[in-house]
């Protein structure tokens, strides 16, 4: 039996990053988040449009709690594991990154 493996694939959103993004929060994984949110936004327009910076600030939290509000999730700002996984289903529904051509 052989079990292919990759370090990463194209187009596919990454997992949790194990620990929740907040105020403060930078990096790659925070990266990640805004511009999956900024995918979502051109479709969700309630969710305001923010910065690609790897900073997680009061305009990423503002957006990530109008994200929670739109699909039921409490309003805390904060990006969990729910809430994390959530933007990604609907980042890939928003990009139809799952459909083949």
């Amino acid at each position: 039996m052989y079990i292919n493996t990759a370090d990463q694939i194209s187009g596919i959103p990454a997992s949790w990053p194990g620990e929740d993004l907040n105020l403060g929060s930078s990096g790659p994984k925070v990266r990640q988040l805004q511009q999956q949110l900024d995918a979502i936004s051109s479709v969700y327009t309630a969710i305001p449009k923010i910065a690609v910076d790897g900073f997680y600030g009061p305009a990423t939290a503002e957006a990530v709690g109008e994200f929670q509000s739109i699909f039921g999730i409490p309003v805390t700002g904060v990006v969990d594991f729910t809430t994390w996984y959530k933007i990604s289903h609907i980042y890939v529904a928003v990009t139809r990154i799952a459909e083949l051509n």
